[in-house]
């Protein structure tokens, strides 16, 4: 079977500086085993999940609504479940796996939804998770020139609550009840630029979303194309020394 395009995938549905983070992530959960059940803690409208896995996985869990209606169209999970992570409805030990992509450092009450994903998973069981760390903020391009209140400013419309290394992670981890077992950066710092200004070029997308539903009236390929020949070169899916985001592979103790 051919290797999906994540890129082009997510293209066609997404603005393109979300495509392009999307893609890379999708990549990685290729290589992980995540036995069923499990729980994408976040699942927002499912769109990732329904690109990136070639199963339907168990249990999707957020707490909005609308995204969780955008989600049971897509068909992504076997159960929807509207909640917020510090107070699952499930018993110990429900889960094999977990993942949750992009999605913990929006979270100001962290340490009590790690805590509770602990809670859910059997020992041993598999958590995969991506987050920001602190060069998300530090190789922006536009504070070399604004300064800090400009870091400040994009800190807030991307909502970023946590953006640290993984010392700080595996403290939160082991408090929580779980082991730090892997790690890599990923997505370089001028991926990470692209994506900056994706948030400014793709201001027109969001007039549409918000006129059609929709963020591309035109998801075609020939459409497409000069954005994503011009996104591939950053569209990468490796460890990256000075990456801006990590991935994280913990286990249940």
């Amino acid at each position: 079977m051919p290797e999906k395009d994540f890129l082009f995938l997510h293209l066609r549905d997404l603005p393109y500086f979300r495509a392009l983070l999307r893609s890379v992530e999708a990549a990685f959960y290729q290589t992980l085993d995540l036995p069923a059940p499990t729980l994408d803690l976040g699942c927002g409208d499912g769109h990732f999940a329904s690109l990136t896995f070639d199963r339907r996985l168990d249990v999707g869990l957020d707490p909005s609504p609308a995204s969780l209606g955008e989600a049971r169209a897509r068909a992504a999970y076997r159960l929807l479940v509207q909640a917020d992570g510090a107070g699952m409805p499930f018993p110990d030990g429900t889960f094999a796996s977990a993942v949750s992509n992009s999605v913990l450092e929006h979270i100001p009450h962290l340490d009590l939804v790690l805590a509770e994903t602990a809670r859910v998973l059997r020992p041993g069981a598999l958590l995969a998770f991506c987050v920001p760390n602190p060069r998300y903020f530090s190789e922006l391009s536009l504070p070399r020139w604004l300064g800090a209140r400009y870091t400040e400013w994009f800190r807030r419309i991307s909502r970023v609550h946590h953006a640290d290394g993984p010392e700080a992670w595996q403290e939160r981890l082991e408090q929580a009840g779980l082991r730090l077992e892997k790690y890599w950066h990923y997505f370089s710092p001028a991926a990470l630029r692209v994506l900056e200004w994706g948030h400014y070029l793709g201001t027109p997308a969001l007039l549409v979303r918000k006129v059609t539903g929709r963020w591309l009236l035109a998801p075609s390929r020939w459409n497409l194309w000069p954005v994503e020949r011009l996104l591939r070169r950053y569209a990468q899916a490796r460890p990256d020394r000075d990456g801006t985001f990590t991935f994280y592979l913990a286990r249940k103790t």
